[in-house]
C-alpha cells in the first residue's frame, strides 16, 4: 500500500478536502482539532520528513499548512489547518513532536498573530521589540 492510500486509510473521515495537485504533490484539509494525532501519524508511523510550517491569510481564514516530503518516492504531503477565528487563531503547537518547528511557529506567531497552544517559548523572533503588538505584518490590512 502506498503512502496516499495509508493516509486516506488511517485518517478517513478527518479529511476535509484532499487534493492531488500532481502525482507526487498531495494537498488535504484537516479540522485543527485533529492536528496533532495527524502530524503523529505522518512522522511517527509512516515515516514522513518534516520539512516546514507556513502560514497564509486568506478571505476563509488563516490557512496553516504543514509540509512533508516521501523522500524515497519524491512526494510531498501538505496537511491544511483552516482557522476561521481571525480576531483570536489558536491550534496546537507541534513542538512536542518536532523541537525543530519551534522557531516556524514562533515566526508565525509573531508575523501573522496565530497562537499555537502548549508552545514552549512564543516570543519575538524577527521584529524589533518596539514593534507594535497588535501588528502583524503578514496579516492582510483592511
Amino acid at each position: 500500500m502506498n503512502i496516499r492510500d495509508k493516509i486516506k486509510e488511517r485518517l478517513g473521515a478527518k479529511i476535509v478536502v484532499w487534493d492531488e495537485r500532481s502525482t507526487r504533490r498531495i494537498y488535504f484539509t484537516i479540522k485543527k482539532e485533529d492536528l496533532i494525532e495527524t502530524v503523529e501519524f505522518m512522522f511517527r508511523q509512516l515515516g514522513l520528513r518534516f520539512s516546514t510550517a507556513t502560514a497564509i491569510d486568506t478571505p476563509q481564514g488563516f490557512e496553516l499548512l504543514y509540509h512533508f516530503s516521501w523522500d524515497p518516492a519524491g512526494e510531498f504531503y501538505t496537511v491544511k489547518v483552516l482557522l476561521t477565528d481571525k480576531k483570536h487563531p489558536r491550534v496546537d503547537a507541534i513542538t512536542n513532536i518536532f523541537p525543530g518547528a519551534e522557531w516556524m511557529e514562533r515566526e508565525i506567531w509573531e508575523l501573522m498573530g496565530i497562537d499555537f497552544a502548549g508552545h514552549p517559548n512564543l516570543k519575538r523572533l524577527l521584529l524589533d521589540d518596539d514593534w507594535p503588538k497588535e501588528d502583524y505584518p503578514l496579516r492582510q490590512k483592511g
